[in-house]
């Protein structure tokens, strides 16, 4: 099986090139960050960019230990400077370096570099490195596989490919293992690395069953407005006693490691966020199997799921859209204009029909509404299109 290129994302490393900006880009581990920087070395090369001007290091490889101070890292880098020409810095989850938020300033403001860092923890770009960085980087976003690069990796026949995608979701090198434990075996060693590397060692968290069982509960909510109170309540009720604060504490840490996304909701009609309640959703389906098991969860929510990570994609703005009577799936804004979107699994019940459409009715703007299923025959009215989620993201 070959290897997709990130054709999104490189285009944006491609554009960005020799800019006085750092280019950071973060996602959960294992989503292909350095498979990215790694297609973008390549390409410089076929521009004609020397090997000499190309300083790539990954700071999780063992063979790098001894730079993961920053002094050792700098000097290392300083020493290899072609002092005539651009010089291209690659800094591999640059997270782990002592006092990397210094080394990266000091290689910012010399003249021949261009630098690109990645991480797998949103904290990089908090506290000082935000302070010191501010106005001079670009932060891309990544997430693992489309449904749209999975397929173009994996062929076949795309029904298939669907459902494979839908059980095991998109992590980029699942697709090439052979068969279901091993694959099972993966998605445990990226999720059990991130919630030990990313959340409890980073944020000094200590109780792990605790965390996981938040993000037990949050995986198993996926769709579903919930609030912190209510977690802490389910945890104390379930008789692990626990407080609103310690909670909200642990959720920011799997926000801040990208398992999970958090989605406020938007009052449609007064044009404004709402804080109180929020929807949470999981970087990728495979983690979502891992966590509850091959049969968890609503096909509808998970279909939600996937649906809200290819908006992010596409990048929109993602919110919960509120009415006084009812809930729009998402609302998603991009530029200025807004499109809503409505998720189920079919609607050829006359009665979940209605109850889908209704609230796309209530909106009386003239922003397109769309309702995804996995319906072959669309059926929509009233100005609103129905689509074939798989196409949708084919699309």
């Amino acid at each position: 099986m070959g290897y997709v290129i990130r054709q999104k994302y490189l285009e944006k490393l491609k554009k960005l090139r020799d800019t006085r900006l750092i280019k950071v880009v973060t996602g959960v581990r294992r989503c292909g960050k350095s498979t990215l920087l790694k297609q973008f070395r390549e390409y410089l090369a076929a521009q004609a960019v020397k090997k000499e001007c190309l300083i790539s290091l990954n700071f999780e490889d063992m063979g790098n230990r001894s730079l993961l101070a920053g002094e050792k890292l700098y000097e290392y880098i300083e020493n290899r400077l072609i002092p005539n020409g651009m010089n291209y810095i690659f800094l591999d989850e640059v997270q782990a370096v002592s006092e990397f938020q210094r080394v990266v300033d000091s290689l910012y403001i010399r003249e021949n570099i261009d630098l690109y860092i990645t991480g797998s923890n949103g904290t990089l770009l908090s506290g000082q490195l935000a302070t010191l960085l501010s106005g001079r980087y670009i932060e891309i976003r990544m997430l693992p596989f489309s449904f749209a690069e999975y397929y173009e990796l994996a062929g076949g026949d795309r029904r298939r490919a669907w459902q494979d995608y839908f059980q095991n979701g998109g992590f980029p090198y699942l697709a090439q293992l052979p068969d279901e434990d091993i694959r099972l075996e993966y998605l445990t060693g990226i999720y059990n690395t991130v919630l030990v590397k990313d959340v409890l060692s980073r944020r000094g968290i200590g109780d792990a069953p605790r965390l996981e069982s938040i993000a037990r509960f949050l995986a198993d909510s996926v769709g579903s407005l919930i609030s912190v109170k209510k977690i802490a309540d389910t945890l104390t009720a379930d008789g692990r006693k626990t407080t609103s604060a310690t909670v909200d504490g642990y959720v920011g840490a799997l926000l801040d490691a990208f398992v999970f996304y958090r989605v406020d909701r938007y009052d449609i009609r007064g044009r404004q966020h709402l804080k109180s309640l929020a929807k949470y959703y999981l970087v990728d389906l495979g983690l979502w199997r891992m966590i509850l098991g091959k049969y968890g969860g609503d096909i509808g929510h998970r279909l939600e799921n996937i649906v809200y990570l290819e908006l992010l994609r596409r990048g929109f703005q993602v919110s919960v859209g509120k009415l006084e009577q009812g809930e729009v799936d998402f609302v998603a804004r991009r530029d200025g204009e807004i499109s809503y979107y409505q998720v189920s699994a079919s609607v050829l019940d006359p009665a979940v029909l209605e109850r889908e459409l209704r609230p796309l009715e209530k909106i009386k703007d003239n922003y397109p509404k769309y309702l995804l299923t996995l319906d072959e025959l669309p059926i929509g009215r009233n100005g609103i299109n129905q689509l074939n989620i798989i196409d949708f993201l084919l699309a």
